[in-house]
């Protein structure tokens, strides 16, 4: 998802594309991987000086509720990237510097043969390590 589309879709949900907002989605695009609130946070403070943790929080949950960033747990806190809407794939996700690399591999075929009577409605699969910069550093 680009930055325009995502405007799109906040409007579609009834939601104002306020300065703020759009200065998220530019740090979210601009990003190479997934960034915590902290990370974000320090951006929005060299134009918005004294934003507030709720402010971030607020503006990370909606758009993950609303489809626009994609989240994951890594090392005990939530990071969030920009929502990818190309095509199906999974994600390897670098613990150190939080860099995505695509995966075209996908386990469902053998899940849902493993869970025949289970109705599934949705799945995610991440692979964690160290991208190659990581691991030599």
């Amino acid at each position: 998802m680009n930055r325009d589309e995502a405007i799109d879709l906040l409007k579609q949900k009834g939601y104002k594309a306020t300065g703020k907002r759009k200065d998220i989605l530019w740090f979210f695009e601009e990003a190479d991987g997934y960034r915590t609130a902290k990370d974000l946070t320090r951006f929005m403070e060299n134009n918005y000086e004294g934003i507030s943790y709720d402010t971030i929080y607020r503006n990370l949950h909606l758009y993950h509720d609303v489809g626009i960033l994609e989240a994951t747990e890594l090392n005990g806190e939530k990071h969030f990237r920009m929502n990818c809407t190309k095509h199906h794939h999974h994600h390897f996700i670098c613990k150190d510097c939080g860099k995505t690399k695509e995966i075209a591999v996908c386990p469902m075929d053998d899940v849902i043969n493993a869970l025949s009577n289970y109705t599934i409605e949705d799945h995610k699969f991440e692979v964690y390590g160290l991208c190659p910069a990581c691991k030599t550093a």
